[in-house]
């Protein structure tokens, strides 16, 4: 019983870290205040449950929740080019709504309120990740994929240039980069992202249903962002860690479910008010704040 809610909780801790990760590429390195995360994370489960039910391969359809994701996130800044800072903000939440409504009542495509169950476990050449181990497997290496990528990427000249864009989008723009072309690249990535967190999410629990990705999920989110630091991949996964470890232990404790919730976003309220107090920046933050 122990072991099996560790695994459970270590493969949520990997799904979740993908996403919050993606979640600072925009908000932490560029600067873009994106309140339509959850809605990425969803359009990335739907479509890799209705492809791998279409009869596509897990792997293919896998990718393919991150170019459809991505190509959201496209759109995104298509609509709020003309946006900034707050206004982005607002916007973008306003998509998030638009996202919950159409999965909840396209009934054609997504199943509405029912859900689609039965979603395929991963198979890669025949070998079906049918255990809760074997799964957790694939998702450490999911994990260590995209830390990986995102390392070597903001690490690079193009990741300082996101920075740069960040804190001064006039000067950068000045120095000759496409500073629109940048918001738009790094939103894209950040929604990519996002939906492979939503493929992995879609492929462990095999049924998903509107109300996982209902608008609220955007306080998890980023208060994972905040506590682990702006810009910072380390601070992301261990606050991702730290949180979720917090948060599903209260399934080892005998609560009614109708205080599970409400006590979950306690302990995100006291952690967040606690890191905001001692360490403005976060556990590993590089900016402050704004």
């Amino acid at each position: 019983m122990f072991i099996n809610h560790i695994i459970f909780t270590a493969i949520t801790i990997c799904y979740y870290a993908v996403l919050v990760l993606s979640l600072n590429i925009a908000v932490g390195y560029t600067g873009i205040i994106n309140l339509a995360h959850v809605a990425f994370f969803a359009i990335g489960a739907y479509s890799a449950a209705l492809l791998t039910g279409a009869g596509l391969p897990f792997l293919l359809a896998f990718l393919l929740s991150f170019v459809i994701a991505g190509l959201f996130g496209l759109v995104v800044m298509r609509i709020t080019k003309k946006l900034n800072g707050d206004y982005v903000a607002l916007a973008t939440l306003g998509l998030s709504f638009v996202v919950y409504s159409v999965i909840l009542n396209w009934k054609g495509l997504t199943k509405g309120p029912l859900g689609i169950p039965g979603i395929i476990k991963p198979t890669f050449f025949d070998v079906v990740l049918k255990s809760n181990t074997s799964y957790l497997i694939f998702s450490l290496v999911v994990l260590a994929l995209v830390t990986y990528f995102l390392y070597r990427l903001m690490s690079s000249r193009y990741g300082k240039v996101l920075e740069a864009v960040r804190d001064d989008a006039i000067g950068a723009a000045m120095l000759g980069k496409n500073i629109h072309k940048m918001k738009y690249q790094a939103m894209m990535l950040s929604a990519g992202f996002a939906g492979i967190a939503g493929a992995m999410f879609a492929h462990f629990i095999t049924y998903i249903h509107p109300s996982n990705f209902f608008l609220s999920d955007i306080i998890l989110m980023l208060s994972i962002v905040i506590v682990g630091g702006l810009a910072s991949l380390r601070g992301s996964i261990v606050a991702t860690v730290v949180l979720i470890a917090l948060t599903e232990s209260l399934r080892l404790v005998s609560l009614s479910p109708a205080l599970v919730g409400p006590m979950r976003l306690m302990i995100y309220a006291v952690v967040l008010m606690v890191i905001l107090v001692y360490r403005p920046r976060g556990l590993f933050g590089k900016v402050d704040l704004e």
